[in-house]
């Protein structure tokens, strides 16, 4: 009987959360022959790789992976390129599942033979929500469509948490994270998507996604906030050749490339709102809008709407969409950020 799953977790300084991570996994009753756990350590300076040779020599289905740092994507791809399941499922170290949810989740992607899986996910703090909130399968009728009609009609999460993939459907795509870049989560998400030909939403409540001030995302050190504005950037360009390649008499790639559009332009958001906390010179930013502009993610024409509302994103479009603006807001936003720092 060939495996069913394979649960990879890339490790970088995780002696905290990896066992609470690892034991949600093993509460879900699964059998161990059906499943492997990979974790796979970026050369962790704590005791990570310790706590993972731990659980590898008490269950023979846990392999443990020590490489030299690369990111994450880099980790990513390496246990990738040992799984062994038919499905694929990346799950950060410092995430919990709810108990009993892999199984439902197993069974609707082999009764619809689904290249991809989404369920929901809820954020939390200290508190612990070991128990889904609905178990019980009372859900809508799935809708099983292609990547394209998933796009159109859903705000998707750029993070690869909430969703399960067929490794043969991957394999078959040839698509890989990026390595040594941020936002390879939100970019290999949208390229699967795109791709895949049988995909829904169960809407279990399986995951549970933890808020951390420590998170690669919210580090505030120069060198790395900064690496994060340059990949946002990158994120765009890789979106914009994306989009090119979408089929053009698909029924939804309208409304696909439209939702595609707004978050090719949330990176160019998000970017410019970094920049209004970085040492980065506003000498440089003309630039970067004028790469934009070349790719139609710059002015911020199609960001705002049902994914993106409220008076704080307006304000900031209204600014950011007006070049003249641009630097002495960030010149003024930066003097009372560094005095109140």
């Amino acid at each position: 009987m060939s495996m069913k799953l394979s649960i990879i977790i890339p490790c970088y300084n995780m002696e905290l959360y990896l066992q609470e991570c690892v034991d949600s996994i093993l509460n879900q009753n699964l059998s161990s022959s059906d499943y492997e756990i990979i974790i796979v350590n970026d050369e962790s300076k704590d005791s990570t790789l310790q706590i993972a040779h731990t659980y590898a020599s008490t269950h023979n289905h846990i392999k443990v992976l020590d490489k030299k740092n690369g990111g994450v994507g880099a980790a990513r791809n390496s246990g990738y390129d040992i799984a062994k399941g038919k499905y694929i499922y990346f799950l950060d170290p410092d995430d919990y599942l709810a108990k009993d949810t892999l199984p439902l989740l197993l069974s609707k992607l082999e009764e619809f033979n689904l290249d991809i899986l989404s369920f929901d996910s809820k954020s939390v703090f200290e508190k612990k929500y070991p128990i889904s909130d609905n178990l019980d399968g009372k859900f809508n009728e799935l809708k099983i469509s292609d990547g394209l009609t998933y796009i159109a009609n859903k705000k998707y999460h750029n993070e690869i948490w909430w969703f399960i993939i067929n490794r043969e459907f991957m394999q078959s795509t040839g698509i890989r994270f990026i390595e040594g870049k941020w936002m390879e989560d939100a970019i290999l998400t949208a390229e699967l998507f795109c791709e895949a030909k049988k995909m829904t939403h169960v809407s279990l409540d399986a995951h549970r996604y933890r808020i951390l001030p420590t998170s690669a995302m919210r580090n505030k050190s120069r060198e790395h906030y900064n690496k994060v504005i340059y990949d946002n950037a990158n994120a765009a360009h890789v979106y914009h050749n994306l989009m090119q390649r979408l089929p053009k008499t698909h029924e939804n790639t309208e409304a696909c490339l439209s939702r595609l559009k707004t978050r090719q332009q949330s990176f160019v958001f998000f970017l410019l709102v970094r920049l209004m906390k970085s040492d980065i010179s506003v000498s440089e930013i003309p630039k970067m809008l004028d790469g934009f502009k070349k790719i139609d993610a710059y002015p911020l024409k199609k960001f705002l709407g049902p994914d993106y509302h409220g008076f704080s994103y307006s304000f900031l479009v209204f600014i950011f969409n007006r070049k003249p603006l641009i630097n002495p807001f960030i010149k003024l936003f930066r003097s009372f950020y560094n005095l109140i720092k």
